[in-house]
């Protein structure tokens, strides 16, 4: 590997890969339900505890437009700090399951598809080729609006739990909204 790969932490959602750099991967939990924001828009599942700290949620598959799924035993959450203007943002993110690390040097790095695909492509920093399909490169600070940002900054630094309702899962989230 050289130094200027990328390393990248590889999801699964349905049948597609994605991948986040590993600098903004802080950890990878088990699924847990979250605790409902009231009044967050469809993909903020709610927020989780990480160690006594209250960490935003939002469901991968319900951003990127994709419908929502029952949590698996393979379901995880990432714990990003995903940069943003106001400052690095602790974000977690349920996907469907965890895969590897890869690292890829930047010449195997596509500029992403304008047309045909199933999800916004302006999320999309690039494509990758591997084993006839693609890893497509997520750029979190473009998932998040500057309003998504902050709204999820405040509800963050207040931590508190006092003013959310239990959510019944992903599937209690899609009933919610």
């Amino acid at each position: 590997m050289t130094g200027g790969a990328l390393q990248v932490v590889t999801f699964g959602i349905g049948s597609e890969i994605f991948a986040v750099p590993v600098a903004f991967v802080r950890e990878i939990l088990d699924h847990q339900a979250p605790f409902r924001l009231p009044n967050a828009p469809d993909y903020f599942v709610g927020l989780i505890d990480v160690r006594g700290v209250a960490v935003p949620t939002i469901d991968l598959r319900l951003r990127l437009g994709l419908p929502t799924t029952p949590p698996t035993p393979l379901t995880r959450i990432f714990i990003l700090e995903v940069p943003c203007a106001e400052g690095p943002l602790l974000l977690g993110l349920v996907v469907d399951r965890a895969l590897v690390v890869n690292a890829f040097t930047p010449d195997r790095i596509e500029q992403p598809p304008r047309i045909g695909v199933r999800w916004r492509s302006d999320y999309i920093t690039g494509v990758i080729r591997q084993d006839g399909g693609f890893i497509v490169l997520i750029d979190m600070a473009r998932v998040l609006t500057s309003e998504d940002a902050a709204l999820l900054a405040g509800v963050a630094a207040d931590g508190d739990f006092a003013d959310v309702t239990p959510a019944a899962g992903a599937a209690g989230n899609a009933a919610a909204a």
